[in-house]
């Protein structure tokens, strides 16, 4: 009955937080997004898997190209008007027409949606059809088993055009630059399992206050910087392997770095081991390793004679003179970038080439890449799905996530086979596809990352480690406990005021 325990804080890295569901692109915002939205499934808090949400059940047709989506009965939004097939729909048709949306990509296996969104076609055209208030249909243009996993994702969910309106277990009640708060939907559909009545998120990256508040208290869960060494309960530590590949890429601009020859060259004398000596789980590869995945040659040793026979070939092929400085440029991000920069710049210098860094703030970097002309940058990439084509998607010659701008018919291609298969022979061709990209040196693969919570499960529950590091926010509840602070004196009972 305490009303504290009804309450609960997170401290987040400060973003600029869009809460667009359709245009959000930071993990810290699918977060918040998962209380305030809500489509036909969510994630599993454990498991990962699809659960079914507003969608009370669903039906396959036999060719597996035509999904019956029925709603649940009673849903609602926050203001109380009722959730319908029409409102999903709508949602979809609206991330569609948002050119800004890096997710609506995924979208293409629906008839007529990639000629929707790229302006070619009306909605009309799309395969989304609402039979009744509560049954929709989606007809495919190849079978896909995995169109219930994408529709966990945020980007998905049933967003109203009317503001300050919310699908899921939150309601958004303040929103500035260092403090969010969400409250409870009374006229969700699960009120009544979705314990907590406020969150608020804090957005903070000062280490020694952000420990603080943990250490005493105020914050229940700290997703942000922290001095590990003056936690009080280092238990409360949380790493997890992430479904995530950190690397660099190339940006086709109309340079010279457009040519492939030219950037297998350079990806020869990559100080491999030295890019990775302080990573935890280190990537040779793209696709984050998932079972049955077959293996995929990557990038594991480094050969500066080689390196320097390819640039000369690579240099006459291209009609470059052979001692012509070529200039590069990364685009770098904080310290971190900056390390990696100096050490390909002194590994790319026996080749030519003068490698020029490029400074942005890393709350503005991502946006910075489509306009920005550099040559490299830095990006971690978290998938959505578990399923290699998570990671692949992202370099789709018409994918709304390829802001590389690398465009290739084959890997094209065998994207569009894999689509028609299932099981192994499906899982092979996405490999193919992930070879051809390796080999095009686009990528400089770095590492897996892993996520760090700072959490006490003891006093909090409906919160478990995954590889997403996602966790809904309508399953996670407070529990009553005693606090354990030590080296805090505990004064006698007998002890009286001196007064």
């Amino acid at each position: 009955d305490n009303p504290l325990l009804k309450e609960f804080t997170v401290i987040e890295y400060p973003h600029n937080y869009d809460l667009n569901p359709h245009t959000a692109a930071y993990s810290a915002e699918a977060q918040i997004l998962t209380g305030l939205y809500e489509g036909l499934f969510s994630y599993d808090p454990v498991t990962l898997e699809q659960k079914a949400a507003l969608v009370k059940e669903f039906k396959v047709s036999r060719d597996k190209k035509r999904w019956t989506f029925i709603l649940r009965d009673g849903i609602k939004f926050s203001d109380g008007s009722a959730i319908t097939a029409d409102d999903v729909k709508q949602s979809w048709l609206s991330l569609l027409a948002n050119p800004a949306a890096p997710y609506s990509s995924l979208f293409d296996i629906v008839s007529g949606a990639k000629d929707f969104r790229g302006g070619k076609s009306g909605k009309d055209t799309v395969g989304i059809t609402v039979q009744n208030p509560s049954t929709l249909y989606v007809k495919l243009n190849t079978p896909a088993p995995h169109l219930h996993k994408i529709l966990c994702m945020s980007a998905f969910a049933v967003i109203p055009e009317r503001k300050d309106v919310y699908s899921g277990a939150f309601t958004l009640e303040k929103r500035a630059a260092d403090e969010i708060i969400l409250e409870k939907n009374e006229n969700y559909y699960d009120a009544e399992n979705t314990q907590l009545e406020k969150i608020t998120f804090l957005m903070s990256g000062d280490d020694v206050e952000n420990t603080f508040a943990f250490n005493t208290g105020a914050a229940q869960w700290l997703n942000s910087s922290v001095e590990l060494e003056r936690l009080i309960d280092k238990d409360t530590i949380h790493l997890s392997a992430e479904f995530a590949t950190e690397y660099l890429f190339f940006k086709m601009n109309g340079g010279i770095w457009e040519n492939a020859e030219l950037r297998a060259a350079l990806l020869e004398a990559v100080p491999w081991e030295e890019l990775r000596k302080d990573v935890f789980v280190k990537a040779s590869t793209f696709v984050y390793p998932l079972n049955g995945y077959p293996q995929v040659q990557g990038y594991v040793y480094t050969d500066d004679d080689q390196a320097r026979f390819m640039m000369k070939d690579a240099r006459i092929s291209a009609g470059i003179e052979e001692n012509a400085t070529l200039k590069i440029t990364f685009a770098v991000n904080g310290e971190r970038t900056k390390k990696q920069a100096e050490l390909l710049k002194k590994a790319w210098e026996p080749l030519g080439v003068e490698l020029e860094v490029k400074e942005f703030a890393s709350d503005s970097y991502l946006d910075s890449i489509q306009e920005d002309d550099s040559d490299i940058y830095s990006y971690t990439w978290i998938g959505d799905f578990a399923d290699p084509l998570a990671f692949l998607e992202l370099y789709r010659s018409s994918s709304t996530l390829n802001i590389s701008g690398w465009k290739n018919a084959e890997y094209d291609d065998l994207l569009v086979k894999a689509a028609e298969l299932n099981g192994l022979e499906r899982i092979k061709l996405l490999s193919q596809a992930e070879q051809l990209l390796l080999d095009s040196a686009l990528i400089i693969p770095i590492q897996h990352p892993v996520s760090r919570s700072i959490i006490d499960l003891n006093t909090v529950g409906g919160w478990a480690s995954n590889s997403f590091d996602i966790h809904p926010l309508k399953y996670i509840f407070r529990r009553k406990s005693k606090p354990n602070l030590p080296n805090v004196v505990k004064l006698p009972a007998f002890i009286v005021s001196f007064e």
